[in-house]
């Protein structure tokens, strides 16, 4: 059964996570609890067999082959490789469950329009929307284990309601060497033809919307029956596991605490009365090895993330509900068809009927709730400058064209005096909607040894500008 824990992670508070981590059902512990006792009798049984059972000349060697696995293991990318294939299987497991097909959209569409308060009207929209349950089922029954265990045999599923007897027959009458899920939705569409020449349905806009919505659905369950059939390339799995299981392998010989070579081949000094030995410099002794255990217990356990979704449809703690989606299928959408049809209740003015501005009440828990201006948008509250210039509004006028400045020293080496500059001086002068403005004193220096003659040209022509738009 699904382990579902939304409402205990409702709101972000101190320790909220740290609660989820006492639950068994669902839980790592649950998944990764046999593999993690192995990993720790082994890595017992190598450390009481090096503090025990060796010789000197033995240690010596075991230790060299240690650092040897320490090494190794570092060069394995086991980050990289099982990170991005967790990704791909939790991807993957997430669209699987968008392609479960649910008969919300169809069952809306034939309850508008397949018509009929009769005994006919009512078969046919029921018939309809059990072809579609229908299909349903069979895909399910072929990817998801519970659905086999529930319907063994098509005699089950006829005696659960979802065919006839009659339908059964012609079902295993049809051979082929494929699946056959697809079937009930050609009945479908055989069945809404039949009902279109009857007028059951009244246009053929209609019946194009309502096979729109079966081809979608067929489509879900195709997608479905595809993700069952193409698994993730088996290469890419057995590579994930390998590397896991080499890295910790390795590290079962690598991470075991041994002398080092200065400390077992160092002579003894003696050691006066009352003297005790120099700690030796090093790493400590750590009997139980805690980031080699927590190391295996986040790759192992990433491993077995994936392999706990990577199919969906078996019998895991956190695999899919299929047995009670195709219960809740059936029943809404007999319901949504049958007995909802054309049941409608009165016809009401709302109680904000004359209100400009409806505010439907709050209760003393939400009440602060109403206090709280609503979002106008990021900039609402920015603060604009008090400049009343800033706020004037201006028309922007082209400039005419005018050839590329050229700065006096330029002007020499190309033999022609330097053009005015490339920005218009005539709407220097000119305020809000064309009227005059106090001119600004334009002041141009003349650098030492620069081009007066150039200069003075862009002196008369701001003095021109000016002028302009002084005048009336």
């Amino acid at each position: 059964m699904t382990v579902s824990y939304t409402l205990k992670v409702a709101e972000a508070r101190f320790g909220g996570f740290s609660r989820l981590l006492l639950r068994w059902r669902g839980s790592i512990y649950k998944l990764l609890y046999k593999e993690f006792l192995l990993f720790v009798a082994l890595y017992a049984a190598l450390s009481i067999t090096y503090r025990l059972l060796l010789s000197q000349a033995q240690r010596h060697v075991y230790a060299q082959v240690a650092r040897y696995c320490n090494r190794s293991a570092d060069l394995i990318p086991l980050s990289f490789v099982l990170g991005f294939y967790v990704t791909l299987v939790v991807n993957r497991w997430w669209s699987q469950y968008t392609s479960i097909p649910l008969p919300d959209q169809l069952m809306c569409v034939i309850s508008a329009s397949v018509h009929g308060t009769d005994q006919r009207g009512r078969l046919l929209r029921r018939t309809l929307m059990r072809y579609a349950n229908l299909a349903s089922v069979l895909v399910l029954r072929s990817v998801s284990t519970r659905v086999l265990k529930r319907f063994p045999s098509l005699g089950h599923v006829a005696d659960a309601g979802f065919m006839s007897q009659e339908e059964k027959k012609k079902f295993e009458s049809l051979k082929s060497d494929f699946n056959k899920y697809w079937v009930p939705c050609v009945w479908f569409t055989n069945l809404a033809a039949q009902a279109r020449r009857d007028g059951r349905i009244r246009d053929d806009i209609a019946l194009c919307l309502l096979l729109e919505e079966l081809n979608k659905y067929r489509a879900k369950c195709s997608m479905l029956f595809h993700y069952d059939w193409i698994s993730i390339p088996l290469v890419y799995t057995q590579v994930v596991t390998i590397a896991v299981y080499s890295f910790f392998a390795l590290s079962l010989v690598g991470r075991q605490f041994v002398e080092s070579d200065t400390e077992a081949n160092k002579p003894q000094e003696p050691l006066e009365p009352h003297q005790e030995p120099a700690p030796a410099l090093g790493d400590p002794d750590m009997y139980v090895p805690l980031t080699t255990l927590l190391q295996f217990f986040f790759y192992a356990g990433w491993l077995k993330v994936a392999e706990q979704i990577i199919n969906p449809f078996g019998e895991d703690d956190d695999d899919f509900e299929t047995n009670q989606l195709i219960d809740r299928n059936l029943q809404v959408s007999l319901l949504a068809v049958d007995d909802m049809y054309q049941n409608l209740p009165p016809a009401e003015k709302d109680p904000y009927w004359d209100e400009a501005q409806p505010l439907p009440p709050y209760t003393l828990a939400t009440a602060a709730d109403s206090l709280r201006p609503s979002f106008l948008g990021s900039t609402f509250n920015l603060r604009m400058s008090d400049d009343q210039e800033q706020t004037w509004q201006v028309e922007a006028s082209p400039t005419p064209a005018r050839p590329p400045a050229q700065t006096p020293l330029l002007s020499r080496f190309l033999g022609a005096g330097a053009p005015s500059p490339a920005i218009s001086l005539r709407n220097l002068g000119r305020g809000v909607r064309g009227t005059p403005r106090t001119p600004y004193p334009v002041r141009f220096r003349v650098e030492e040894g620069g081009d007066a003659e150039s200069s003075g040209r862009i002196e008369e022509e701001a003095a021109e500008s000016a002028e302009e738009g002084l005048e009336p």
